[in-house]
């Protein structure tokens, strides 16, 4: 089965190689699959990539939506979410750093640079 990890590795593959433009600005990001759930069991048919964006570049991530969604349906993906990053890091109510310490780092990363 291939992996999320697997899967996001090929989006970015598949961007870098055929859209460097978009490249540029998708690198400066953390672009990870999502698998939603339901009741605890997760909804494979219904994954999706989520590119956590720092704020200075979420416009023109989301300029490009359609291009992403475009890709993300050829890997097999549902659709594409941009999230603004720094935003997600100075939420005061964010449970990020307690519930998922690698994703908050990563995002800690995304928004330094």
């Amino acid at each position: 089965m291939i992996t999320e990890e697997d899967l996001a590795e090929q989006f970015n593959v598949i961007i870098e190689h055929t859209h460097p433009r978009v490249w540029e600005l998708i690198r400066h990001c953390y672009v990870k699959v999502i698998t939603p759930q339901l009741k605890n069991k997760p909804l494979p048919n219904a994954r999706y990539i989520g590119i956590y964006c720092p704020e200075k570049l979420i416009t023109a991530i989301i300029t490009q939506k359609n291009l992403l969604k475009e890709v993300a349906a050829y890997v097999g993906l549902v659709d594409v979410a941009c999230l603004n990053a720094t935003n997600l890091m100075r939420d005061p109510m964010s449970q990020i750093k307690q519930n998922h310490p690698h994703l908050w780092l990563e995002l800690l990363w995304v928004i330094s640079h």
